[in-house]
């Protein structure tokens, strides 16, 4: 495939292959982009975004629903060309497939509700004869910066909100699993994007985004990745607008009073999507001491229960790391950990890219399994005596995206919602719910800002405020 720079799809005699990670075969070559294609796509958007601005909302509504026509059409073809390329099986890849439709869908209905409000300038004295209001305006150029674990989607979630907004977009997809996310871009320019609006950088995070965060022209930098990452581009970025979902390390609270089956099906299904590699992947089983046996044994029934192999397999119900590197990171972490005394409940083995559903007791406190984002398939099982000590245990790491809390009681669900320190708690469901329409970020080192459409235009934007002074006339 080829990239789109400057209103053109265009090719480089340096391409990169995308590699299968269950297989390692090529699917695909791409080109390299560089610092220099990085430059001509920033002169480029600062013309574009004029375009983009002055592009009617009821143009950007018909081309965002056109687009998510046609992903519903061809929704087979993108989750084929999303298990190819990365990490997911079929059937998760159709779930995102048909995830994306609906995130350019709300991209349209925010585009018709983009709107500000009057002012009553008369509540200060002295400006009883003032009128006015503000209205959003796109920020200009948006960098969007998008990760491999859900590289249609999460593409989606950075384009539908500014081009909604009528901003111009540079996309850095990561380097591994660029091809959804440029097959998303030709959906949108078939169903009337104009070219100019959009371009897809195909390179290195650490040259060509490196190049679009550092400069001044981008006024939003959207990314989605590691904390280390998001971390650097704070330094660098200077000012302009940051939104940033950098991960987390998700517990999942279960009271004795939960519905247990209910919630070790929830646990489980979250623990292993994607084999792990996802942001709301429940890493810590947080359970109460007269629950903890009989929990344990059944969520370790089920990790057992979850079927490993080819990811186009309808039966398969998870799939490979993004690279051998990536799972042998997670593999030495569970070795480490039972070194420092845990025990290896289920799996711990490793074949080639593909690490087998793990649990993990008895983990030390402070242990990276126990603090750190693992980002795989792997969940620590931890007791607690009271709700207190579990909110505390929830709350020790630097990450708050979402927590998931199991319990009938009321007045208990209200009471520990309160104390966690996380963007969202999910009462009788894993950590690992989401729909595109909520407001979906988290705090300490989980990010900056919120996704869900509507949530993102706000960083996409900026209030712009008139007033008129009115003449004395009567």
């Amino acid at each position: 495939m080829k990239m789109l720079l400057e209103g053109r799809w265009v090719d480089r005699e340096a391409r990169t292959e995308i590699l299968d990670p269950e297989s390692g075969a090529t699917v695909d070559t791409v080109p390299r982009a560089d610092a220099a294609d990085a430059e001509r796509a920033l002169a480029h958007a600062e013309k574009a975004a004029e375009t983009a601005r002055r592009w009617p909302i009821h143009e950007r509504m018909r081309v965002l629903s056109g687009a998510a026509r046609l992903l519903d059409e061809r929704r087979e073809t993108f989750a084929e060309r999303i298990a190819r390329e990365g990490i997911k099986t079929i059937r998760e890849a159709r779930r995102e497939a048909a995830r994306c439709a609906d995130t350019l869908r709300l991209g349209a209905e925010e585009a018709r509700r983009l709107h500000g409000e009057t002012v009553p300038f008369d509540q200060a004295p002295g400006s009883e004869r003032r009128v006015g209001a503000w209205r959003p305006e796109p920020v200009g150029i948006v960098v969007a910066i998008t990760p491999y674990n859900d590289p249609l989607n999460l593409v989606a979630h950075k384009l539908a909100p500014a081009l909604a907004a009528g901003n111009a977009v540079i996309l850095k997809p990561d380097s591994r699993t660029p091809l959804s996310a440029l097959a998303l871009v030709e959906a949108l320019l078939e169903a009337g994007l104009p070219e100019e609006i959009v371009q897809v950088l195909t390179g290195p995070g650490s040259e060509v985004g490196a190049a679009l965060v550092r400069d001044p022209r981008p006024r939003t930098v959207s990314f989605t990745g590691g904390k280390v990452t998001g971390e650097r581009i704070a330094r660098e970025a200077g000012l302009k607008k940051l939104s940033m979902e950098l991960g987390s390390n998700a517990p999942a609270i279960v009271l004795p009073d939960a519905d247990l089956d209910a919630a070790v099906a929830a646990c489980v299904a979250g623990a292993y999507a994607a084999a792990g590699q996802n942001c709301l992947h429940v890493q810590r089983l947080l359970l109460h001491r007269d629950i903890a046996d009989a929990f344990t044994e059944a969520f370790v029934a089920g990790a057992r229960g979850v079927s490993t192999g080819p990811k186009l397999d309808e039966a398969t119900d998870m799939g490979p790391m993004i690279d051998e590197q990536a799972a042998l990171r997670v593999e030495s972490m569970v070795q480490d950990a039972q070194a420092a005394g845990a025990t290896v409940l289920t799996g711990g083995g490793r074949s080639g890219t593909v690490l087998a559903p793990t649990v993990v007791a008895g983990v030390p406190l402070g242990h990276p399994l126990d603090v750190d984002e693992v980002y795989g398939p792997v969940t620590v099982v931890r007791t607690f005596e009271d709700s207190s000590e579990a909110v505390a245990r929830a709350n020790a790491v630097d990450f708050g995206l979402q927590a998931g809390l199991f319990t009938r009681d009321l007045d208990a669900a209200f009471h520990i919602a309160d104390g966690l320190r996380y963007g969202g708690v999910v009462v009788n469901d894993s950590s690992d719910y989401r729909i595109d329409a909520m407001p979906f970020g988290g705090v300490k080192g989980s990010g900056l800002g919120r996704e869900g459409v509507r949530y993102a235009m706000e960083a996409m934007t900026e209030p712009k405020l008139v007033c008129f002074a009115l003449s004395s006339r009567s």
